[in-house]
């Protein structure tokens, strides 16, 4: 299923209200892909739309390069597993945490 354009402009804008969120902060890459599965599972049991995920900018990681931020790009775009829970997604405004946080708009169902 294909994004409109105007939905993702809308993600961007921030026009949809996360209504819940996970912090990676702290966390291995295996422990953040365990989180971020178990978080979408449970945000999508209870009807949820918008999520957002806080991934950091990879200030506390070694070389300052943020590490957790390109797996969760992969996760979340894969076409099988969690991925395929995942309608769009996009950095968030900097009052959400802009480079260093995800909104995730997941698929009905």
């Amino acid at each position: 299923q294909e994004v409109s354009e105007e939905t993702m402009q809308g993600l961007r804008r921030g026009a949809f209200a996360w209504q819940d969120h996970l912090d990676l902060h702290g966390m291995t890459r295996q422990e953040a892909r365990q989180a971020v599965d178990a978080f979408i599972e449970r945000a999508r049991r209870r009807s949820m739309r918008c999520v957002l995920i806080v991934h950091g900018r990879g200030k506390g990681s070694e070389g300052g390069l943020p590490v957790l931020k390109e797996k969760l790009v992969a996760w979340l775009a894969r076409q099988g597993g969690i991925g395929s829970k995942v309608l769009a997604f996009t950095s968030a405004r900097p009052c959400d945490g802009g480079y260093g946080a995800m909104y995730v708009l997941l698929r009905a169902g």
